[in-house]
């Protein structure tokens, strides 16, 4: 477990070019390897969740080749992939996990899936049970609720579904396996959330069809092999931008980052706080919006989130709490009890975690109260094995005035192996 000390500083300045979005990687993977023809994708995020995926597919017989962050697929469609010799082990990934229940549930074999602990710990009923009602035969701890699982696919039929939370990664699970179900698949949510695979779809040449929060395909559609270029990831960017924006003095530019509207709650509530944040040379590229996003030393003040706006933030919310403890007045954080369930319990852990570093924090059952102050004093943290506390945790030594010793900060490989490196380039 990889423990460094992260000291304060006055000041930052330069250009960080953040990993390639998360999110996207997967799906374009998935996506490539469902496919019939060659997929190329350029900016693939090489974090270990991201490789989890690509190492699920090799098990299952799709060829790919991979050179720095640009990878191939051979794309042969999936009535060539094959049963896999041994378990699929996700890892940390809970996209990979949920997105592959999804793929396989129309397959006419059997596979078992597993990840670590903390996966081994999260709950899938949530997808296990749409994909039952659909025909899929699944069995597992707690009644199909936790890793490991195994499915042995069915004859699918498509159904409507009225999701209880908005979540990307249960929506397209069920869009995945509605590729492959007779008649149609609808998905109703509360409140849209990301809809990176609906983009990615109709760039594969299947018919998505969305209004609002509702979701449909039918079954039966083809994929291409296509060349996708995956923006930066704005969550791997929003440290960044916390950064910028509560440090003494300086300036952060960020290329080519993501700027799907479904993601950007991170920007409006910084802006909304009072961030200097522009967004220059905004594009649109294989579907997905990006843009060069600069950042300057600003006063932040406390506001209040909630409601639609959390499904556009949810993984920002560790580090959009450090900005709030150094926000002026007080910020609340509700409709967020989603967090419970992620790669720990990001309400209590993002609580005690700032409480133990000097800053006044409340726990609520959806979310956090936070009453910010001049100074963080610093001291110790852990990410206890998550990624985005990991990077939390830094940005705040950063900016606090003892600087913070972070625990396991090798964390953060599962979505930023270069994150160290990038802070103290930047670290004037």
């Amino acid at each position: 477990m990889l423990g460094v000390f992260i000291k304060p500083v006055s000041g930052v300045a330069g250009e960080i070019r953040v990993p390639g979005d998360k999110s996207i990687s997967h799906r374009a993977a998935l996506l490539g390897g469902m496919a019939h023809g060659e997929t190329h994708i350029s900016n693939f995020l090489l974090g270990q969740d991201c490789l989890s995926t690509l190492r699920c597919l090799k098990q299952l017989g799709v060829a790919w080749e991979r050179q720095g962050a640009e990878v191939w697929i051979k794309g042969e469609g999936m009535e060539a992939w094959q049963e896999p010799f041994d378990v699929l082990d996700a890892g940390n990934s809970g996209t990979t996990s949920r997105l592959m229940l999804g793929v396989l549930a129309g397959s006419p074999f059997a596979v078992t899936f597993t990840g670590d602990e903390s996966l081994r710990s999260r709950p899938m009923r949530r997808v296990v049970d749409p994909l039952k009602q659909m025909g899929a035969q699944i069995l597992g701890r707690q009644g199909g609720n936790l890793f490991p699982l195994t499915m042995s696919g069915g004859q699918l039929q498509g159904q409507t579904f009225r999701t209880a939370v908005a979540s990307a990664q249960v929506k397209s699970a069920i869009i995945l396996a509605g590729l492959r179900a007779s008649g149609e698949t609808r998905v109703e949510e509360p409140v849209l959330s990301r809809d990176h695979t609906e983009r990615m779809l109709r760039g594969f040449g299947v018919e998505v069809l969305s209004h609002k929060t509702t979701v449909k395909v039918n079954g039966g559609g083809c994929l291409s092999g296509q060349d996708v270029s995956v923006p930066g990831d704005i969550s791997s960017a929003a440290f960044f931008l916390v950064l910028g924006s509560l440090v003494g003095h300086g300036e952060l530019i960020l290329p080519n980052v993501g700027v799907n509207p479904t993601r950007t709650g991170i920007l409006d509530v910084l802006k909304a706080m009072g961030a200097d944040i522009e967004l220059l040379d905004v594009v649109e590229i294989c579907g997905e919006p990006r843009a060069t996003l600069r950042v300057r030393a600003a006063r932040l003040k406390g506001i209040e989130i909630g409601g639609d706006m959390i499904p556009r933030l949810i993984d920002e919310i560790p580090i959009l709490a450090v900005a709030a403890s150094l926000a002026e007045g007080e910020t609340v954080i509700r409709d967020a009890a989603e967090l419970r369930v992620k790669e720990t319990d990001r309400i209590r852990t993002v609580a005690e975690g700032l409480t133990a570093l000097g800053a006044k924090v409340e726990e609520l059952p959806d979310g956090l109260r936070i009453q910010g102050q001049p100074t963080l004093r610093g001291g110790q943290a852990s990410s206890l094995g998550d990624h985005r506390l990991a990077m939390a945790w830094a940005i705040a030594g950063m900016l606090s005035e003892e600087g913070i010793g972070v625990e396991d900060m090798g964390a953060a490989d599962v979505s930023y192996p270069e994150f160290l490196t990038v802070i103290e380039k930047v670290a004037r």
